[in-house]
């Protein structure tokens, strides 16, 4: 006898989220665990950016304080990344 794994979320709600972000793909109703290792890696590839984001404001905000300014102006945001990557 073979076991149903367990959903995290319910089908229909992750054949929409892929559907919104890979529109060309089929996918066949017995997908559940191809649905959600792309769900979670959608979900990972997001909280990195977010984290990459925080990142780059926190350091164009300390060159910006750095350089007198109240205003994180863009060479702050370009001196920042260039830091960071």
């Amino acid at each position: 006898r073979r076991r149903k794994m367990k959903r995290t979320a319910p089908r229909s709600t992750l054949r929409k989220i892929i559907k919104k972000h890979k529109p060309q793909l089929r996918l066949a109703a017995n997908t559940d665990l191809l649905c959600e290792s792309f769900l979670f890696f959608l979900l990972k590839v997001h909280l990195n950016f977010l984290l990459f984001l925080h990142r780059l404001a926190e350091e164009a905000r300390t060159n910006a304080f750095e350089n007198k300014s109240k205003i994180i102006k863009p060479e702050h945001a370009v001196a920042a990344a260039k830091v960071i990557m």
